[in-house]
């Protein structure tokens, strides 16, 4: 597998791009980090009033309990101390489903602040970086055989623009047809070329 280039200015692109998107995605893990930092922040008024709310029940379940023992009139005293506490564990579910809804939120906002950046990466960079290594590798193996020079030079006709193979001569394509082993070499050299390759043996 061939991963960066031979020629300098490819490989230092390469590298350059690899270490940037590298940091791009570290940079986004630490976004998402903070988002849920930020975001779980948000459960401590929730916690506050489900601490509060369970502590003022069962300080008022309590004291119902305490007032109940009076005789005759017990039952009848025990009643708005019952609801009271009945309120106040409401008031503590209350702050339970608060806490509940920040968790949510601290999972799925993180994922959203990062799905973006991480799509850039795996379906715009990521297929070309492994479409550039398959092509390098490709034609590592087959530039040393004169089949592999043949086909790196039919290549080069078939994508490389017009204006650089005019270059190498006016009738290129006539003599590849003829197989001029000049004209094979320079068109397998400019796709290697392309693809930030050095030329192999001769």
């Amino acid at each position: 597998m061939k991963f960066y280039a031979d020629r300098l200015p490819t490989a230092v692109r390469q590298l350059v791009t690899d270490i940037l998107v590298v940091v791009w995605v570290y940079l986004w893990i630490r976004v998402a980090l903070w988002v849920r930092d930020v975001v779980q922040k948000l459960a401590v008024p929730g916690q506050k009033l489900e601490s509060a709310g369970s502590g003022i029940a069962d300080n008022l379940a309590d004291a119902g309990g305490k007032v109940g023992r009076v005789p005759l009139v017990g039952d009848q005293l025990t009643k708005p101390f019952n609801g009271a506490a009945d309120a106040a564990r409401s008031i503590a579910d209350a702050g339970h489903q608060q806490q509940e809804l920040v968790d949510q939120l601290a999972l799925i906002l993180p994922l959203m602040a990062l799905a973006v950046p991480l799509a850039l990466v795996l379906f715009l960079w990521l297929p070309l970086r492994i479409r550039w290594i398959r092509r390098a590798s490709v034609a590592l193996a087959v530039r040393d055989e004169p089949a592999g020079k043949d086909l790196l030079a039919l290549r080069a006709l078939a994508s490389r623009p017009l204006s650089e193979l005019a270059r190498l001569g006016p009738d290129i394509a006539q003599s590849w047809r003829a197989g001029d082993a000049a004209a094979v070499e320079a068109l397998a050299e400019l796709e290697l070329k392309r693809l930030g390759l050095r030329r192999g043996r001769s």
